[in-house]
C-alpha cells in the first residue's frame, strides 16, 4: 500500500498487538485500519520499538495540501478533529473507516487525549458559546410552558377527563 501523503511504499509494523502501516521511508505518516486507532490513542496503550519510533517523529502537516485519497478505497478522505483530542485534525475515510495520521499526530493525540467527561464538557462549551443554541433553547422552554398551559386549560375537552379511572 502506498502512503496517501507522499506516495511512498508503507511498511506494516506491530505497535504491540496492533498491526499498522507506516510510511517508514517517506513522510512517517501512519495508516490505521478500522478501529485500530482507538486501540492506541491513549498513552498506556500499545508497546514495542516500532511504536516508540513513531512517537519520536516530529509533527509535520501540510495544511495547504489537497484532500488525501484513501490508500484502500481511492476516495477522498475527510479532515476533522479527532474525537478525543480537540487539537489534532485527522484524515478519515468514511467508506472503510481508516485513519491517516501525519508524522507526530499520534503523539499529539496521546498527549492531549480527553476522557469522556472532558469530551462532554468541551462539547457543551462549544454549544453554549453559540448564540443560536441559547436562543433555540429559550424558545423551546417557552413552547413547553405554552403546551403545559394549554393542557391544563383544555383537559375538560378530552374524553379521558370524563372517564373515571379505577
Amino acid at each position: 500500500m502506498n502512503c496517501p501523503a507522499c506516495n511512498k511504499e508503507m511498511v506494516e509494523k506491530d505497535f504491540g498487538g496492533v498491526a499498522v502501516d507506516v510510511c517508514e521511508n517517506g513522510c512517517k505518516g501512519i495508516w490505521f485500519d478500522w478501529f485500530e486507532l482507538m486501540k492506541l490513542d491513549e498513552k498506556n496503550e500499545g508497546m514495542g520499538n516500532a511504536l516508540k519510533e513513531a512517537l519520536k517523529s516530529p509533527r509535520t502537516n501540510n495544511e495547504d495540501r489537497e484532500k488525501l485519497k484513501c490508500p484502500k478505497c481511492g476516495i477522498p478522505m475527510h479532515i476533522h478533529q479527532y474525537r478525543n483530542s480537540k487539537e489534532v485534525n485527522v484524515d478519515e475515510c468514511y467508506a472503510c473507516a481508516g485513519f491517516f495520521l501525519d508524522s507526530g499526530e499520534l503523539r499529539q493525540i496521546r498527549d492531549s487525549f480527553m476522557s469522556e467527561e472532558q469530551v462532554d464538557a468541551y462539547a457543551k462549551s462549544l454549544i453554549d458559546d453559540m448564540p443560536e443554541y441559547a436562543k433555540a433553547k429559550e424558545e423551546l422552554e417557552k413552547q413547553k410552558q405554552r403546551i403545559a398551559a394549554i393542557n391544563k386549560y383544555t383537559k375538560f375537552l378530552r374524553v379521558s377527563y370524563y372517564i373515571t379511572r379505577k
